[in-house]
């Protein structure tokens, strides 16, 4: 099993919730790319993580012979890691995987940015509040549709606890289910299903046939579920006999094609 290189950070999480009736944000320690990589981590993958890289930080044979290559989150909005995400996407040799964290404010030319690397991306994520700021009035399966035709070969929109939209190559976009969970806290969820996708990466590869990628999908949800359970979601990534016993027989499917 190879490696991920996570470019990013280690922001302070941002959840979704309402006061007063209105939307506000809450804030929650331990989010974004550093969590990624723990994730990954904790589900067997190995994985180094860059933190607010420059150009002159990458160390380029790491990134040339990584397996994986994750970048999104704050690494496209500024300048300086900008340059360096670029400079990381044209070395990679690996698969290339693309966060499209935007939320909750995207600043102006982002949604260039991300078309730009979703156009050399093997796989796309991002949430149904990222596709809403970057793609106002499109449903999400448009959106996963549109990255597509820009050169994504996969695009997994997640819709909270409504599952995930999926767009493979070979089929339409899709809706994976999640499972039912007793949800204390979702801070961290994302991340955690973008770790359990990259961590399968790692072990198999990309799957050969779209209903591989379903099942995928379908345990990185479980991934992101269990970590919905625990009152200190970000800090709280599974094992994979975490995930096993949790959900019984739907275990991980490190090995689908």
């Amino acid at each position: 099993m190879g490696y991920v290189v996570v470019l990013g950070d280690a922001p302070v999480g941002l959840l979704d919730t309402e006061r007063d009736a209105e939307r506000a944000y809450r804030q929650a320690a331990g989010a974004g790319p550093l969590d990624v990589a723990v994730g990954v981590a904790r589900l067997g993958g190995r994985a180094q993580f860059v933190g607010s890289p420059g150009v002159d930080d990458l160390d380029v044979a790491v990134v040339e012979g990584a397996d994986v290559l994750c970048c999104g989150s704050v690494v496209l909005r500024q300048p300086g890691t900008l340059a360096a995400a670029r400079r990381a996407w044209s070395l990679a040799t690996g698969l290339r995987v693309l966060d499209a964290d935007v939320s909750p404010r995207p600043p102006d030319g982002l949604r260039e940015v991300v078309a730009e690397f979703a156009a050399g991306a093997h796989l796309v994520t991002m949430s149904t509040a990222d596709a809403r700021l970057l793609y106002p009035g499109e449903p999400v399966e448009g959106v996963a549709a549109y990255l597509r035709e820009l050169g994504a070969a996969t695009v997994v929109v997640t819709l909270g606890a409504a599952g995930a939209v999926l767009a493979a190559a070979g089929a339409d976009p899709v809706r994976v289910p999640t499972p039912r969970v007793d949800a204390v806290d979702t801070t961290g969820a994302g991340d955690a299903m973008l770790a359990a996708l990259i961590a399968d990466l790692l072990a198999s590869g990309e799957p050969d046939r779209p209903d591989g990628w379903v099942e995928r999908v379908a345990f990185a949800l479980r991934v992101a579920g269990l970590v919905c359970e625990s009152p200190a979601g970000a800090t709280a990534k599974p094992t994979r006999a975490d995930v096993g016993r949790r959900f019984g027989g739907q275990a991980a499917p490190s090995s689908s094609r």
